[in-house]
């Protein structure tokens, strides 16, 4: 069969990527990397963020990055690719909140308003967490979140979130923020 015939629409899709264990800039950069493999098209990334770990304390901070994606997938398809990558770098889900190698949370697919019990789109409490919106500001500020009717810089503007997100210097060096 000639596929060059079908056309497959593509979704641009905002992911959120976290680690806050072990070498951290590596399991970013390898998330990277298989999504490229796995899921589609990075066409933007923010700046590499160090955040404060949100939910309960722990020595090391996030690093944490946004990425703009174009991909084939729907978001059933989507999010078990994303899982599988998780899996991969050795994300365990034993605790919420807990130390982990690699998170990657979808946070706009499209404009598409999703409620499952295991997928929510838009994520449910991005509006309330620097770590997010910061680097999402970077490169979407005039995004307009589907649910809240606003764009991304109004929901910072608005966030009441107290947690430091620092940008992290292209020089230094990801294990000892």
């Amino acid at each position: 069969m000639n596929f060059d015939r079908f056309f497959f629409a593509m979704t641009e899709t905002y992911l959120i990527l976290g680690s806050n264990i072990g070498q951290r800039l590596s399991f970013l950069e390898k998330a990277k990397y298989l999504i490229e493999e796995r899921i589609g098209t990075i066409k933007e990334a923010s700046s590499i963020y160090s955040t404060e770990p949100w939910g309960v304390e722990y020595k090391e901070a996030f690093l944490n990055q946004v990425l703009f994606i174009e991909t084939p997938l729907l978001a059933d398809k989507l999010i078990q690719e994303i899982l599988t990558i998780e899996e991969k770098l050795g994300r365990t889900r034993d605790l919420r909140y807990a130390p982990r190698t690699i998170d990657i949370d979808i946070l706009f697919f499209g404009d598409a308003i999703i409620e499952q019990p295991e997928l929510c789109i838009p994520h449910p409490r991005m509006q309330d967490r620097n770590f997010v919106l910061t680097p999402l500001m970077e490169i979407a500020p005039s995004f307009i979140h589907p649910v809240f009717q606003v764009s991304i810089s109004t929901l910072q503007n608005r966030c009441i979130d107290q947690k430091e997100v620092f940008i992290l210097a292209a020089d230094e060096p990801a294990n000892t923020i």
